[in-house]
């Protein structure tokens, strides 16, 4: 279902964007660089976190590690990394298919300054074989996405 809801988002507000589906897995950035032949960086990660009492979506360069005091500070809490049911709950992706596009019910999406690093990134697309390719402000105007700095340098 979760792939279905992503094609269904692409082909209303972005026909011209098709989902890759692979027949290796995508789940780890690692495996998703190497079967799309990119660089680990432009696998666009989506992480899945509780900050305060509200749940977001960060999608930040596969290279990316969180920075927990830029996160703090940009929203006012210690983020927490949301357990794989939850995650799916939220998203109606499973862990290493989680995407900001098809989503059953809004949740604000923030991407990360490093994805501006690459012209092209691939998130996933709704489950483990999927991907999509897009630019960063194409992938943040899609999703209503605000620009933040949380990662590591």
């Amino acid at each position: 279902m979760s792939r279905e809801s992503v094609r269904v988002f692409f082909e209303t507000k972005a026909p011209d964007i098709r989902p890759v589906v692979l027949m290796d897995s995508t789940a780890t950035v690692a495996e998703a660089a190497q079967a799309l032949g990119v660089k680990e960086g432009q696998i666009a990660k989506t992480l899945a976190l509780k900050v305060g009492d509200e749940r977001i979506l960060i999608v930040m360069a596969g290279t990316g590690r969180l920075d927990n005091r830029k996160t703090k500070d940009t929203f006012g809490n210690r983020p927490r990394m949301l357990p794989a049911e939850e995650v799916l709950e939220l998203t109606s992706h499973p862990v290493g298919g989680v995407c900001p596009f098809g989503l059953p019910r809004p949740v604000r999406v923030f991407c990360d300054a490093s994805l501006r690093a690459f012209d092209v990134v691939w998130p996933a697309a709704g489950d483990r074989n999927s991907s999509v390719c897009l630019a960063p402000d194409r992938l943040a105007e899609l999703v209503g996405a605000k620009w933040v700095d949380v990662s590591q340098c």
